[in-house]
């Protein structure tokens, strides 16, 4: 097996053990890059230098004997909405395509830190709206296990680079399931941690009631490492949570006695594809075997999940993207001739199709007269989904559904349907109107060899239960593999 192909935590024993250096591993992963990238587009920018720099700074303290955290030496990407200070940050936009930030993002100024080597920013879906990172300035990131199907979005280029071994893990944002959607695209392991674990300072605003960053990677113990890593109470963001988090692990484990696992049914019979509806039946099945207890469960209110998304990230998205207007820093239009032609021409040329559709629809559901009938009802709706979903949490430990209602989709397929894109986060956008954990994790794959995703939700700051489930699933289905090398075109 190549290095690239490897975990974190096996690369990281062998970095500690001086079995490789971690500029032979940086030099694998960029090697790698060389051969896939022409055909993925995972990256937007790649820092060959810094990285190589970086890594070469590494070896130097291992040298000397410095005692080095797990992340020191290991390559990994950013999605391009997190802020890195020196490297361009552009959103996958027009809007951002040269700017350079002043400051690094809490979260990738703790894995600098930890000696982590930074290998550039990712792909996505312009300001991570989209689900398949087909709404992207710098065009579309492909499937590793088949270049004619999307990655998923809007962190697809994190979960194509870390498939394809381009990185060995990397940070993504997660607004209606941006990181667990890919990820089950991609057979990687997503995770949306519990909201305000982890700092959003520096994380370029979607909808920030409903932003989160959160790793994808290889496997389910490299996840439960990243994350133990990037938590913890920033003064700079007003929503980070002070409060104690433990080092997470995910050890493989014989029993899950006493777990108790709630299907909602009513949820998760909306997903018509019968290879994905087997697979996750599969896993389930895994679950019981290991003695958790199934029940079907029904959630409140669950009906209105999909469209209070959509008022409420759209509402705030007009918000957040109202500050790009030509005047402060970004994309500026040429030929102007006034304030109200500045506003127009730049934000009519700097923004794309779904990005000015988003903006459209927040500013519209926030208007006089419609604010009351649209938006006040979707902010109850999602106060109604928490109250449901922590009912529930008396009763059952985790909520298994689907990652996706299907694996990935052609690229082209639902650029022109909006509506039938949105549908992309029927699952998954539940656990960001509440706040709470989720995690996808492979349980294998469709009759066309594409990955398939099973998400399990936990009550607030239930992380480490999240990961136990996860890595029996994992210990059973074993790790989802393919180089794109061998990839249909």
């Amino acid at each position: 097996m190549q290095l690239y192909d490897m975990t974190l935590h096996e690369l990281s024993d062998m970095l500690a053990k001086r079995k490789i250096s971690s500029k032979e591993l940086t030099l694998s992963v960029l090697d790698r890059i060389d051969v896939t990238e022409s055909r993925l587009n995972s990256f937007i920018t790649i820092d060959r230098q810094g990285a190589l720099k970086q890594a070469e700074s590494v070896d130097f303290k291992r040298s000397k004997g410095e005692n080095l955290s797990v992340l020191a030496g290991i390559p990994i990407g950013l999605k391009d909405n997190i802020c890195t200070k020196g490297l361009r940050t552009t959103c996958a936009s027009k809007m951002l395509e040269n700017y350079v930030p002043p400051y690094s993002a809490t979260a990738a100024q703790k894995l600098s830190e930890c000696d982590a080597v930074i290998i550039g920013k990712l792909n996505m879906d312009e300001f991570a709206m989209g689900s398949s990172t087909e709404n992207s300035f710098f065009g579309v990131t492909k499937n590793p296990f088949d270049v004619t199907k999307v990655a998923g979005g809007s962190s697809g280029g994190c979960a194509a680079a870390v498939s394809s071994g381009e990185v060995i893990a990397a940070l993504g944002s997660d607004t209606g399931g941006s990181v667990r959607q890919p990820a089950s695209f991609c057979g990687a392991v997503g995770l949306k941690p519990t909201y305000g674990t982890v700092s959003r300072y520096g994380l370029v605003a979607f909808a920030s009631s409903l932003d989160q960053i959160g790793p994808i990677c290889k496997c389910v113990r490299d996840c439960a490492i990243m994350l133990s890593h990037i938590v913890g109470h920033d003064k700079h963001d007003p929503t980070s949570l002070n409060r104690g988090y433990p080092t997470f692990s995910a050890d493989t484990i014989s029993s899950l006695d006493g777990l108790r696992i709630g299907l909602p049914t009513d949820l998760y019979e909306k997903c018509t594809d019968p290879d994905v509806l087997a697979r996750f039946e599969d896993a389930v099945r895994i679950l019981e075997k290991h003695g958790a207890c199934v029940k079907h469960i029904s959630i409140e209110g669950i009906r209105f999940a999909l469209p209070a998304y959509y008022v409420i990230s759209s509402a705030e998205a007009s918000s957040n993207l109202a500050r790009f207007d030509g005047v402060r820093y970004g994309f500026r239009a040429d030929g102007i001739s006034g304030i109200n032609e500045l506003y127009t021409k730049t934000r009519s040329q700097g923004f794309g199709d779904e990005c000015k559709r988003r903006i459209l629809l927040g500013t519209f559901v926030l208007s006089e007269g419609y604010r009351d009938k649209y938006y006040k009802k979707a902010v109850t709706a999602s106060r109604l989904l928490v109250h449901s979903v922590k009912q529930q949490f008396e009763n059952v430990d985790l909520i298994a559904t689907p990652t996706c209602a299907e694996t990935a989709f052609d690229i082209g397929k639902k650029v022109s349907d909006p509506v039938q894109m949105y549908h992309s986060d029927i699952f998954t956008v539940l656990a960001n109107l509440t706040g709470m954990p989720a995690i996808s994790v492979p349980c294998g794959l469709d009759k066309d060899g594409l990955p398939v995703g099973i998400q399990l939700m936990a009550n607030s700051f239930g992380e480490q239960t999240l990961f136990d489930a996860a890595s029996v699933i994992e210990a059973c289905v074993g790790r989802i593999m393919r180089r794109c090398e061998n990839d249909r075109i």
